[in-house]
């Protein structure tokens, strides 16, 4: 697998499409992070790290709505293993006019634009949710 982050993104969205309650991934720090920062920003209900047979692997519980609508109305990759994408903290964008979330690797961790910009740091733009 080349890029683990579009994986779980896109198993995400497919899952939220026929409206499963979890999704199973494998684990990396690195997508447990990600999960974590989406669970902190309301896109994800909880994410659970298991082990299975000696394999360890991630469970995200989907958010839906009350009329049985995904929380996650889109996502997208953005920096990607043939082009990276880095932004300091001044040129960080705004998703969907301040109601998405810009999910980046920075120095200090996995953080969300918002975090990013009020810590005046920069780093590589994961991915784009709203």
């Amino acid at each position: 697998m080349n890029d683990p982050i579009a994986d779980m993104l896109i198993r995400i969205k497919n899952a939220q499409g026929v409206r499963k309650e979890t999704v199973d991934l494998p684990h990396s720090r690195l997508r447990e992070e990600v999960a974590r920062v989406l669970v902190e920003e309301g896109y994800l209900a909880k994410v659970d790290a298991m082990k299975r047979m000696e394999k360890k692997f991630l469970r995200l519980s989907l958010k839906y709505g009350q009329d049985k609508k995904g929380i996650i109305k889109g996502l997208r990759r953005v920096s990607k293993p043939g082009r990276r994408v880095y932004s300091d903290s001044c040129s960080l964008p705004r998703i969907q006019a301040g109601f998405g979330t810009a999910v980046l690797s920075t120095s200090r961790g996995i953080m969300t634009d918002e975090a990013a910009r009020t810590e005046k740091v920069g780093g590589e733009v994961l991915c784009y949710i709203w």
